[in-house]
């Protein structure tokens, strides 16, 4: 069924899981996976990153490596480095002909994995991404969120991500071009995105998580929308410039009127006026030295060159 990596007895296939606090459910999420892509025959590996889980993650982790030591590997983070990293980490240790990644709360159904396995074969497409047609059991906050998040980044950068998910088929080229992208601030959907290369979709519905609670909470999710929006693209600088050349020529103009009164003799106080202006005037100095702030943070963090992740502990 798959390419001449299966003839050569290599790894066909890695399981790419970045894990938080799975504790409770990862062995039966590990189970569910398995008996998909076991019945399927070929050469596979998990490659489970714990991203410093605070509860016994990595325990549970362990013993399933001891039961499974062909297929498992496994690392553990220093701590807390956030998805994007520990995915980053699951990415350079895989070793398969394909990269599959997977969240570790079943919200990923695994009955896709034969159908993303048989697209990339036929038709030679080098990512297979599933596409969410419903985004299950979200707060409206989160909903309304996302979608405004993805309409600006498609406005921006010209990137339509609506619908996307970390839940991909990535051919080893693809894999080996996206780990050339040196830079510290991830996000995995738009620097896939911004590779290219040809891609199908699978639409899916998000089933509920087995159990847990997500890690993302409201303010990783705004740290992770500012991320995606700067590494993408330049334009609010851009917007700062057009900002203040329509506020010269306001200026420009209003000047000429307080001339003209003024020559005439019906100059006014025009106190409310200048307050007003000095009101907009400084809010937009604020809100322009806030968007320069995040691009010099972005820099400043990229300069420092520090590792996207520390390894503490290693299987297999």
């Amino acid at each position: 069924m798959l390419k001449e990596a299966e003839k050569n007895h290599n790894i066909v296939c890695s399981i790419v899981i970045p894990v938080y606090s799975e504790s409770s459910h990862l062995s039966k999420v590990f189970t569910t996976i398995n008996r998909v892509i076991y019945s399927l025959q070929t050469l596979y590996e998990f490659v489970l990153v714990d991203d410093g889980s605070p509860d016994n993650t990595w325990d549970v982790i362990k013993e399933l490596a001891q039961q499974h030591p062909y297929i498992i590997k496994a690392v553990r983070l220093s701590r807390n480095f956030g998805k994007e990293s520990a995915l980053c980490a699951g990415l350079e240790i895989a070793t398969g002909e394909v990269v599959i990644i997977m969240d570790g709360d079943l919200q990923h159904p695994p009955e896709l994995i034969p159908e993303m396995l048989r697209l990339w074969h036929k038709s030679d497409a080098d990512i297979v991404e599933a596409i969410k047609i419903s985004r299950g059991k979200e707060s409206l906050i989160s909903k309304i969120g996302a979608q405004l998040f993805y309409a600006i980044l498609n406005k921006l950068s010209a990137y339509n991500l609506r619908g996307a998910s970390d839940y991909k088929l990535l051919d080893r080229k693809v894999v080996d071009a996206w780990l050339k992208m040196g830079e510290r601030n991830l996000f995995f959907r738009g620097m896939t995105a911004w590779l290219g290369f040809r891609r199908v979709q699978i639409p899916f519905e998000v089933p509920p998580r087995i159990g847990g609670k997500s890690g993302w909470s409201i303010f990783k999710l705004i740290k992770l929308a500012i991320t995606g929006l700067t590494a993408f693209s330049s334009l609010p600088l851009h917007l700062i410039t057009f900002s203040g050349c329509v506020f010269l020529i306001f200026a420009v103009v209003l000047g000429l009127q307080t001339l003209f009164f003024k020559l005439i003799g019906r100059a006014v106080d025009g106190f409310t006026t200048v307050i007003l202006l000095q009101l907009i005037i400084g809010s937009l100095l604020m809100i322009s030295l806030g968007i320069i702030g995040l691009y010099l943070a972005r820099i400043y963090e990229e300069v420092k060159g520090r590792p996207r992740y520390i390894i503490s502990e290693k299987i297999n």
